[in-house]
């Protein structure tokens, strides 16, 4: 890289520029690496029979949220404008150690929605329902701390599943700004579609890694040599 090009880029324009590049870059990769999960997503009836098949359409989406982490994360520490190359390292590190510990959670989830929609028929309280809520939002923050452990450390499968349960409880702040987050991604799903989420998504997982930051100097203080 010339030292004009390092000059152009040093200077508030250029950070600016290289930031909305690296953003746009990562957002389309992120979609990409979910699209086999996508459509046929897209394409499912939304039934309670169709529940195993959502949750196998959304298997590609957490090894793709813990590549845009990674992603987002080597940023401020790339030498030049590679965020493809930072994506796909990212993926190619973490695909299986985030499967282990994505897929069971979505099962999970599956089971507690096809729960949800007995809620009011006869023999089910309606309170059941917001047992089976609680159950899913504490799944949901624990998948979260889950995906960004396994992103940027290398544990086995069980320690990076004890050390999510046990940061849901340790920096309760970053557990209340996982769940707002969560809160937030449920909102634009519910009241404007699920693909204005997955166009925001980028930034979402931005706001994810900027919410856990406590969390991942903690697991290095203490959790690393």
């Amino acid at each position: 890289m010339s030292a004009q090009s390092r000059e152009f880029l040093d200077g508030p324009l250029g950070r600016v520029t290289s930031a909305v590049y690296w953003f746009l870059v990562v957002e389309l990769l992120l979609v990409l690496a979910m699209l086999p999960g996508l459509v046929p997503l897209a394409l499912l009836d939304r039934s309670v029979s169709n529940a195993p098949l959502v949750v196998l359409c959304l298997a590609p989406v957490g090894p793709a949220l813990s590549a845009a982490l990674f992603a987002l994360r080597d940023r401020p520490r790339a030498e030049s404008l590679s965020p493809g190359a930072s994506f796909w390292k990212g993926y190619r590190l973490n695909v299986l150690d985030v499967l282990k510990l994505w897929v069971p959670a979505l099962v999970v989830l599956g089971v507690i929605a096809v729960g949800l929609v007995s809620v009011g028929t006869p023999g089910v309280p309606v309170w059941y329902g917001g047992i089976l809520i609680g159950i899913g939002g504490l799944v949901l923050m624990w998948t979260v701390n889950a995906v960004v452990v396994a992103s940027f450390f290398g544990f086995r499968t069980r320690d990076v599943a004890r050390l999510a349960g046990y940061y849901l409880f340790r920096l309760p702040l970053v557990a209340l700004g996982v769940l707002s987050l969560l809160i937030l991604a449920t909102g634009i799903i519910v009241f404007t579609s699920d693909l204005l989420f997955v166009i925001l998504m980028v930034f979402w997982a931005a706001l994810v890694l900027r919410t856990v930051r406590p969390l991942l100097r903690d697991v290095e203080e203490r959790f690393t040599e």
